[in-house]
């Protein structure tokens, strides 16, 4: 995003100085330093609570690592080195490297057609778009394999995948073009340069740290994926995973692969850090960027038009098209409504439950990170987004074999599936919170303490009314990643608890398409909000 920035005077103190506590002179009262300096140093029980938070946060990535150096460098070798891994890692890596690539010329194009061009319906669009984020992907992939039996192997997983995740790419990309000024390519434009050449110099490298963010979710996302390639019978790390433990318990085998998929994930962050670089794209200058001149498509508005429409087909119109085909004509869509009443309540309750948790445990590492910033804060803070770069089922199996060696008795509880969730999740809260503390001036905490109010009457009367926006938005997002989520809850549900994700795979898993839909279709209309709030800034910045 572009930013103004001015010059300042060498006599003017940093604006940010200004919300700082001041230091007191040599000739204030001595308690007054000492007060200052005793608000200044880590409090010892958030600081006790923040490390709670983030080593409940790195129990899977300490399990994998704990159990490679218990069994010994050649037993791992021998798990790691056989041509099954090098099968998997071969799958792995062309599907991902070629889901993101599609992903770059999806969402890039169809960015720069909604927020350059004069494409009509591009309110609509942009909205229907996005839509597919609404969509999990273990729902996109039955829907296309319900209508199409042959979309399987790699072709049908590059499909899928694709078509799931490539808003991950677009939405930045939008905001990203919506941010740039437009002086740039005018002046590119001056100097000679065509249209085309001017977008591939000018345009290109500043979208460059939005696109390949978005694909490094893509990659993230794909290298978590679980039921959309196992419905299109495409293995990877994470399906040969689940097919160890369901099949023999292979603990070895499984911990390795997950250990080569923990490493996939640490090379994908490095790449995305290395890819991106460092240069800097910030306006410098007074005043704020003109919004740009939409480019006339002219002869090419209607294929333009068709080629949008055409993604937003095949992204939505299969995956609702085959729940209403099921719905309606199915063989088998005779509803058992108890049943998905119950796994409705108890997909919220979790999901509830686990939005709760998260909330609360990402409240202590946001406030020491922000009110209280050092290296100890900074590594704790960071400690909470490991589980993101996790997937489900490496959390899943750290828990499990955790709870059976440690903790047998609530091994399977519902205790064990909030903490997945949490572990999962917590940045999506961690992220919001931290966000919306920074917004909160700490000079009105220290003006509430000079009235009387003790710390935790601070926090009840100024602090959280003003935060309040962050912890709801952080407890949405943490919601609706529970309630769709499938893998972890697979393997550590209780007996006989059923979701709605778990009861959907479990009837689309025995080809009860019909079956399956009214769950799938649920969890749809759950999602729908919060695809629709992710869409309600942007679209101010599309009417002429």
């Amino acid at each position: 995003m572009v930013h103004d920035t001015t010059v300042r005077s060498s006599t003017a103190p940093p604006v940010e100085d200004l919300t700082r506590p001041v230091a007191p002179t040599p000739s204030a009262d001595p308690g007054s330093v000492q007060k200052v300096r005793r608000r200044r140093r880590h409090p010892p029980m958030l600081v006790a609570a923040a490390i709670v938070v983030a080593a409940i946060a790195l129990i899977p990535l300490g399990f994998i690592l704990g159990y490679t150096i218990s069994i010994g460098p050649s037993t791992a070798a021998q798990l790691i080195f056989r041509p099954r891994i090098g099968e998997l890692l071969w799958n792995t890596t062309r599907l991902t490297v070629g889901a993101m690539t599609l992903s770059i010329v999806l969402g890039v194009s169809a960015a720069w057609l909604v927020e350059r061009s004069n494409l009509p319906f591009r309110r609509t669009l942009h909205i229907l778009l996005a839509a597919p984020l609404a969509i999990p992907a273990f729902v996109n992939s039955y829907a296309w394999i319900s209508v199409l039996p042959g979309a399987n192997g790699y072709s049908g997983a590059l499909l899928v995948v694709t078509l799931s995740y490539y808003p991950l790419v677009y939405l930045p990309a939008v905001a990203a073009l919506r941010g740039l000024d437009p002086a740039l390519e005018e002046t590119a434009a001056a100097l000679g340069l065509s249209r085309w050449r001017t977008f591939l110099r000018v345009v290109v490298p500043q979208l460059r740290p939005a696109v390949f963010g978005g694909c490094l979710l893509v990659g993230l996302h794909l290298l978590a994926e679980f039921g959309a390639l196992q419905m299109v019978q495409f293995p990877t790390f994470t399906t040969a995973i689940y097919d160890q433990y369901q099949s023999t318990f292979n603990g070895p085998a499984a911990n390795m692969i997950a250990g080569v998929l923990v490493l996939c994930g640490l090379l994908l962050v490095l790449g995305e850090l290395r890819l991106r670089g460092r240069a800097r794209y910030a306006r410098v200058g007074r005043g704020s960027a003109r919004p740009a001149v939409r480019a006339r498509l002219g002869r090419l508005r209607i294929p333009s038009t068709l080629y949008v429409f055409a993604i937003v087909a095949v992204g939505v119109g299969v995956p609702v098209g085959s729940l209403i085909y099921w719905l309606s004509v199915g063989a088998s869509t005779h509803v058992d409504t108890s049943l998905l009443i119950t796994t409705t309540m108890t997909s919220v309750g979790y999901a509830a439950a686990a939005a709760a948790v998260a909330v609360v445990f990402a409240t202590p590492v946001a406030w020491l990170c922000v009110r209280h910033p050092g290296k100890l804060s900074t590594v704790l803070e960071r400690s909470t987004y490991f589980g993101n770069a996790l997937p489900g089922i490496v959390v899943a199996l750290a828990l499990v074999t955790i709870t059976i060696r440690v903790a047998p008795a609530v091994y399977q509880s519902a205790l064990v599936v909030i903490i997945a969730y949490i572990i999962l999740f917590l940045p999506r809260a961690m992220v919001n919170m931290r966000s919306a503390l920074g917004q909160a001036p700490p000079v009105l905490d220290d003006v509430a303490h000079s009235l009387g109010l003790s710390r935790l009457g601070t926090f009840r009367r100024v602090t959280l009314p003003l935060i309040a926006p962050g912890i709801g938005a952080g407890a949405a997002l943490v919601f609706l990643a529970a309630v769709t989520e499938l893998t972890a809850t697979l393997l550590l549900a209780p007996i006989g608890t059923r979701t709605l994700a778990t009861q959907f795979w479990s009837f689309s898993d025995s080809i009860a398409y019909g079956a399956a839909a009214p769950y799938a279709a649920v969890m749809i209309l759950i999602s729908a909000p919060a695809t629709f709030l992710l869409t309600r800034h942007a679209r101010s910045g599309l009417i002429e």
